[in-house]
């Protein structure tokens, strides 16, 4: 039977529901807070500390999320702050990171195109926005997401933080911030990640891959970010590929071969 003990205040219990609201937006702060220390060690030059930055804003922009969801706690207050945090880490960060990579080498060249690259993510977030509300097939995206595409820009830099002589560097450094900025502001479907059926569901098996990557990042992290990130970059372009090998439902037998 309750007691008078038993029933807590009406102020303990206005604290927990505002302290359950908060959890979501301290993860956005931390993505925030990791898009701002890859633009300060960047401008240092101290690249292999500053490109796992936006892998860290990667982790805790896919929490944020989730726990708002979890928790029941979705706002337009943490919406409209979790595009913020997005800009910086995943615009701003990874233009800064790669202009003190090698993009500053090229002069005005080097400035237009991670300003390129900045535009193009802060329009994918914008329609991303627009979208997210309305958007029937949750399993895919509708152009890269600006996660992945600042993905491609850390592990490209974290796997090579030396200085390249001549044109390689040049061509290197447009590429991987002009091909992710196209790709963001493009039509082309990208799987969620939350969508993605390894074809053991319902099973252990996730997590026991999980794990795996846990242990690969471990031994090898510049190979195997590099690996997960051009992955997904490329991953609608093979899936365009099979899906065009494979024969189309109430399509004709090739000829056989006369004798």
């Amino acid at each position: 039977m309750a007691t008078l003990f038993d029933v807590k205040p009406p102020s303990q219990d206005r604290k927990h529901r505002r302290g359950v609201y908060l959890l979501p937006s301290l993860f956005t702060v931390g993505n925030m807070f990791c898009g701002y220390a890859c633009i300060v060690y960047s401008m240092r030059g101290d690249l292999t500390i500053a490109a796992p930055f936006i892998g860290f804003a990667f982790l805790l922009d896919s929490l944020d999320g989730r726990i708002a969801r979890l928790t029941g706690t979705t706002s337009a207050f943490g919406v409209e702050l979790d595009s913020l945090a997005d800009v910086i880490s995943f615009g701003i960060a990874p233009a800064v990171l790669t202009f003190a990579w090698a993009l500053g080498d090229l002069g005005r060249v080097g400035w237009a195109a991670g300003f390129i690259y900045l535009s193009a993510a802060a329009m994918r977030l914008a329609r991303f926005n627009i979208q997210s509300a309305v958007q029937l097939d949750k399993r895919y995206f509708v152009g890269m997401p600006s996660p992945s595409a600042a993905g491609v820009i850390a592990a490209t830099v974290y796997a090579w933080p030396y200085a390249m002589p001549g044109l390689a560097r040049s061509i290197t450094a447009l590429a991987i911030v002009l091909v992710p900025a196209v790709l963001m502001v493009s039509t082309i479907r990208f799987q969620a990640f939350k969508a993605i059926n390894l074809g053991w569901a319902p099973s252990y098996m996730p997590l026991f891959l999980f794990g795996v990557f846990i242990v690969l990042i471990a031994m090898e992290p510049r190979f195997t970010l590099i690996i997960l990130a051009y992955g997904y970059l490329l991953s609608p372009f093979i899936g365009m590929g099979l899906a065009r090998m494979r024969p189309r439902p109430g399509a004709p037998p090739p000829p056989a071969a006369s004798p």
